[in-house]
């Protein structure tokens, strides 16, 4: 069997339980200096776009199409590929199509998706281009801080935090009329979680409810903060907590039609017992270390099982695993297993490193959180530092 990935960036996560899985591989990507070009049985450099996968996965006659676009911009192009590739060639493509990906590419879009499903999410008031130095900051229903969102956007991009109505009414006078529409959300003080979900010819899976950390005004972003699956907040069920949200990832996926994998933003207010979804983002999770720490199983590989046509959901159900995981961000751990040899973890205790050169994260795995963060301590990870920055 015969598979194309498309990105070079991902394809480490992925091309050592290709080749024990007995399948071809086939990679194409733009950036001639990419890594992991050699990964692969044989890779293609094209310039940006599908339109050349597209044409490579015909003229190769692969069995299925897997890309592993880790940011947002190319995903439309992903799913007009799928499009064509399926209805013309049946050739599956393991992504979203074009209504869930105009959706979540869209933050505004994907507010007002939420809310006409009756799906909570925070309060937000819309923007529209050419009036910004007009509006009357006075009518804006909520209070401060507010966040600031470009529809557009991810890892913090076009997001910022306004303290105050002066700050609100100068970030406003200073913006470009010109500007796409923007939004105004309310600022949830809260705990920050992420929820991967597989999904593949109408099942769904929800994985684990992962911990980002508390919501501050800062604007920290969640790869600086360490992370912790499952779930677990003080006074509350925990178990029936992160049953909930994983029936609501179940049902986001459902409602919006994603394939392959997404991952779902959510603020838990631990008074209320409230979850807010933030964001959908139908494409590898930066959570997927932590989330194949907690459940054994990586979700990259299961794209990798769509792909090849043996993905079963009751089966993946099955091998679901109960471990706890701790993600931590280190700039730089002096290890020579920053590489895809060394990227699955193995038994109830194991850790890995991965990231780019300076910005590294070491995810581990324990049978408990403290012994997740005894073998943090045995790595000399300083984690009262991380605490205190």
């Amino acid at each position: 069997m015969k598979l194309l990935f498309v990105g070079a960036r991902l394809f480490d996560d992925v091309a050592l339980y290709a080749k024990q899985k007995g399948l071809e591989t086939i990679l194409t990507e733009s950036n001639p200096m990419a890594r992991n070009l050699e990964l692969a049985d044989k890779h293609y450099l094209v310039p940006r776009g599908m339109t050349d996968p597209m044409d490579i996965a015909i003229k190769e006659d692969v069995d299925a199409v897997v890309p592993l676009m880790g940011i947002d911009g190319p995903l439309l192009e992903v799913a007009k590929m799928k499009e064509k590739l399926e209805e013309d060639h049946d050739i599956p493509v393991v992504a979203s199509g074009v209504f869930a990906t105009s959706i979540a590419r869209d933050k505004l879009r994907t507010k007002e998706f939420l809310l006409e499903k009756g799906i909570k999410t925070p309060k937000f008031h819309k923007i529209i281009p050419g009036t910004s130095r007009n509006i009357n900051t006075e009518t804006v229903d909520t209070n401060f801080p507010v966040v600031l969102k470009q529809p557009e956007g991810q890892g913090g991009s076009g997001v910022e935090i306004i303290s105050s109505r002066v700050d609100l009414d100068n970030r406003l006078e200073n913006l470009s009329d010109s500007m796409e529409e923007i939004f105004l959300e309310e600022f949830l003080q809260g705990i920050e979680v992420s929820i991967e979900v597989l999904r593949w010819e109408g099942s769904s899976v929800p994985l684990v409810p992962v911990y980002k950390g508390e919501t501050t005004v800062e604007g920290i972003h969640p790869l600086n903060k360490i992370k912790k699956a499952p779930l677990d907040v003080d006074g509350v069920d925990n178990r029936k907590n992160n049953r909930d949200i994983q029936n609501l990832a179940s049902e986001i996926a459902e409602l919006v039609g994603i394939e392959g994998t997404a991952d779902i933003d959510i603020i838990f207010n631990a008074e209320t017992k409230e979850n807010n979804i933030i964001e959908i983002n139908n494409r590898p999770s930066g959570t997927r270390y932590i989330t194949a720490a907690s459940t054994g199983l990586n979700p990259l590989h299961e794209l990798v099982d769509m792909g090849a046509g043996c993905w079963n959901p009751e089966n993946v159900q099955k091998r679901l695993k109960d471990f706890a995981g701790l993600e931590i961000p280190v700039g730089k751990l002096e290890s020579d297993r920053n590489n895809y040899k060394f990227r699955n973890f193995s038994g109830e205790e194991s850790w890995i490193v991965h990231g780019p050169e300076n910005y590294e994260r070491v995810t581990i795995r324990g049978r408990t959180m403290r012994k997740t963060f005894e073998i943090a301590e045995s790595l000399k990870i300083n984690l009262e530092k991380l605490k205190n920055e």
